[in-house]
């Protein structure tokens, strides 16, 4: 299940966005709107969900979050992107990815 997350998370909007890989969430972040979209298969059905929601895709950027090791990833399908730099499927560019994990940690882990 994809949520749109915009303040921290309750544990049951974790579970329910760590149902289709077993404790391990996609999520796509806004770094503009500091949101992020969280869950389902595929990162481009939470990309879309965003854009949907008034996001910009430039400001989009796509990971993981293992819920147990808390470990951040920045792989994705959506990243690569030669018009922004970022010809990978990680995030390059260290500065985004400081951004996307100061999100991510904000909205997601658990105190």
């Amino acid at each position: 299940m994809i949520l749109i997350i915009r303040k921290k998370a309750r544990p049951a909007e974790i579970e329910k966005m760590a149902e289709d890989y077993d404790g391990y969430i996609k999520v796509v972040v806004d770094l503009e709107r500091k949101i992020l979209a969280g869950g389902g298969e595929f990162h481009a059905d939470a990309e879309k969900m965003l854009i949907n929601d008034g996001s910009i895709q430039e400001n989009l950027w796509g990971g993981g979050w293992d819920v147990e090791s808390r470990q951040i990833d920045y792989n994705s399908m959506i990243n690569i992107r030669q018009n922004q730099n970022n010809p990978s499927r990680e995030i390059l560019d260290a500065g985004i990815r400081k951004k996307f994990d100061e999100i991510v940690k904000g909205l997601l882990f658990l105190q």
